[in-house]
């Protein structure tokens, strides 16, 4: 049961001796307080019922007003106690679903959430995004359009130096737009999406996904603004016939087994950045596709009687897995540094600064941009003319494998969750029905 009450907040006395009255929400040890805009010398305040005393001169009225606010609190209390409302929430019905609070305010608090979390790819993902959206509204169409282009590129430069040189925290991004009131949620209507998108195409040079993973974002927040109380129903722009989100799908493409031995025969200099790039891509194909990140993190620790055990970090799924004979060979290479790698397999992560998250997260990202730069020249010596990434490694072991491995056993060499998933990826790779029924017409 909340306890609602209207309370003098002492803490914010005024320079004439005036204190600002709120009134206090309290449920499940959270207290939340929406201010009335009314200020009362303590002496004419009667604490212990709660109104103004016979000596303020106004008493009747303010009391009035007070009795007002109290009764509407207490009915959006009673109104949602079937829903478990937080004093936050309630807080936010009293001031109304105008739409008026700051869309940055509410993305950056639900960013802090990601970030406190330790989600830091999330809270990343969803930080630039908003530097799109900031970038979009300080869009001045009367200059040339290259111009704005090197402009926006030239500014994520400088963040990223400023990183770099830890004159920038992910700190001071949130911070940055907890501070900023310049869009309201009443402002992003299906006309602002469609303006967005264009700028995304045009200026960010953004495929559809990204865009659309934008909107997705954007959605996310119009949803918790809406549970909260901050905005509305009917200023939600995805609903009915408005903006509609449609996620396409793409071809995934993966190597086939003679461009993977061209990849295994390639001669490189020892120990070098492109060598390291090389074996790191081979362990995650013989090890049916980690995804690269996780391939960096492994540890000696991880290998016992000949076999990997790994919990993916996506979903948290353990698997183990035979080490055959190629990767033990890639791995023997590493062996002798396990104590200058202090435990790692791969040395991208010896630096990093213990039980330090954060440190974590961007060493390994580092390292994963620093492999798609190498791989790109791996291709070229090898001869491949596609394009050769971190996670085509897992495409690639789904293309050779094709319709040879039961559907259940690709799902656990995936770490899959729902099998469904499982075939809807390998789809992607087993053509033999379509080239079968297309010859059957083409060669009558």
């Amino acid at each position: 049961m909340a306890n609602i009450k209207i309370v003098l907040r002492k803490n914010m006395i005024k320079k004439d001796g005036t204190i600002p009255l709120a009134i206090r929400i309290s449920a499940n040890y959270k207290t939340n307080y929406k201010w009335l805009g009314q200020y009362i010398l303590e002496k004419d305040w009667d604490k212990v019922a709660g109104k103004a005393k016979r000596s303020h001169p106004n008493y009747k009225r303010l009391n009035n007003f007070l009795l007002k606010k109290l009764t509407e609190a207490n009915d959006v209390y009673l109104d949602n106690s079937d829903e478990n409302i937080t004093p936050k929430q309630v807080k936010q019905k009293l001031k109304g679903p105008g739409g008026s609070k700051s869309f940055f305010v509410v993305a950056a608090e639900r960013v802090k959430t990601k970030y406190d979390r330790k989600i830091f790819s999330v809270a990343k993902s969803e930080l630039s995004i908003l530097y799109n959206i900031e970038e979009f509204l300080n869009l001045k169409t009367s200059l040339p359009k290259k111009q704005v282009i090197d402009a926006i590129v030239q500014r994520r430069k400088n963040r990223i130096s400023k990183a770099r040189k830890s004159e920038y925290s992910f700190s001071d991004g949130i911070l940055h737009f907890q501070k900023n009131t310049k869009l309201k949620f009443r402002d992003i209507d299906q006309a602002f999406l469609e303006r967005y998108k264009t700028f995304c195409s045009a200026y960010l040079n953004q495929k559809t996904r990204t865009i659309t993973n934008q909107l997705i974002f954007i959605r996310t927040l119009f949803n918790i603004a809406i549970t909260d109380g901050v905005v509305a129903a009917k200023y939600y722009p995805f609903a009915g016939e408005k903006e509609k989100i449609r996620i396409g799908t793409s071809n995934k493409l993966g190597l086939t087994s003679e461009e993977v031995e061209r990849i295994e025969a390639l001669q490189l200099e020892p120990y070098s950045s492109i060598w390291h790039t090389h074996n790191v891509w081979l362990i995650s194909f013989y090890f049916a596709g980690i995804r690269i990140s996780d391939i960096v993190k492994l540890k000696w620790s991880d290998f016992k009687d000949n076999r990997l055990y790994y919990v993916m970090n996506k979903n948290e799924k353990p698997l183990s897995l035979k080490v055959r004979e190629k990767g033990i060979t890639i791995l023997n290479y590493y062996k002798k540094h396990k104590i200058e790698n202090r435990g790692y397999v791969f040395p991208f992560l010896k630096n990093v600064r213990p039980n330090d998250d954060e440190d974590f997260f961007t060493k390994t990202g580092n390292a994963t941009k620093l492999f798609n730069k190498y791989l790109n020249r791996i291709a070229s010596q090898c001869n491949i003319d596609k394009s050769l990434s971190n996670h085509i490694a897992r495409h690639t072991f789904g293309n050779i494998a094709g319709d040879k491995i039961h559907p259940l056993m690709l799902q656990k060499l995936y770490r899959h969750s729902d099998l469904k998933t499982t075939l809807n990826y390998q789809a992607n790779f087993i053509h033999k029905d379509a080239d079968d029924a297309l010859d059957q017409v083409i060669n009558f």
